[in-house]
């Protein structure tokens, strides 16, 4: 059997319709995924912590890529940072200048700044972008992310497939938000589950019409014939 390695968003992915609740049904399928003899990698906007533990207890592969690619978690003290946080607070004094933004109560990040939805993230892209402050914000919708410039999911979890000698061809990505699709160009296959936006199902090699976790069981169902190919 031909190993893939199934790199699988967190919030409005396995969980139930966005709500932060873990979609049981998706998980056990993915741990399904595991006992084939699959690699299954969380990548996610929250911390890599948080993915970590998730992978722990939700029986998936022990590794975890955080903060939109800017902090992988490869053990319980064992982080790598691709990220800076120091230029991530110093981009988030410069917004606050000009606009009212308010940072959300998350876990504690080690790589980015995070922010609650409650402004148009084109005006701050702006402040931050005639200040040359080598920032990108992202909406993740569960969040606006402040994050060091090339920072992405995709160079986290390239650092997970060097470190395991994963192949692109190998590499089957599901998602749902535009943090996800650096992803989805990095991966053999990728995947949208139905809240997707338009544009990033437009991005994915396929979508499926079930939304969150529902749409996570409808793509492994979707995709198993294909498992088995050496």
């Amino acid at each position: 059997m031909r190993r893939r390695t199934f790199a699988v968003d967190i919030d409005g992915t396995i969980t139930e319709n966005g709500g932060g609740r873990i979609h049981l049904g998706a998980l056990n399928a993915l741990r399904y995924m595991k006992k084939l003899g699959h690699n299954v990698i969380l990548v996610s906007g929250r911390s890599s912590v948080e993915g970590y533990l998730l992978s722990v207890f939700g029986g998936l592969n022990t590794i975890a890529v955080g903060e939109n690619g800017g902090c992988i978690t490869y053990g319980a003290n064992e982080h790598i940072m691709l990220g800076n946080k120091e230029t991530c607070i110093e981009a988030l004094h410069a917004i606050r200048s000009e606009i009212n933004v308010v940072e959300k109560p998350v876990f504690p990040r080690m790589t980015e700044v995070v922010l609650e939805r409650t402004f148009d993230v084109d005006d701050a892209v702006k402040i931050v972008n005639a200040r040359k402050m080598g920032v990108v914000l992202s909406d993740s919708q569960y969040a606006i992310h402040i994050n060091s410039t090339g920072i992405n999911k995709a160079t986290g979890f390239e650092h997970v497939m060097n470190k395991m000698g994963i192949r692109r061809e190998d590499v089957i990505a599901i998602g749902d938000s535009a943090t996800d699709v650096p992803l989805f160009k990095l991966s053999g296959l990728s995947i949208a589950v139905g809240n997707a936006h338009h544009t990033v199902k437009s991005a994915a090699s396929m979508h499926v019409e079930s939304h969150a976790g529902d749409g996570v069981v409808e793509a492994l169902n979707k995709i198993a014939p294909t498992l088995s190919e050496s």
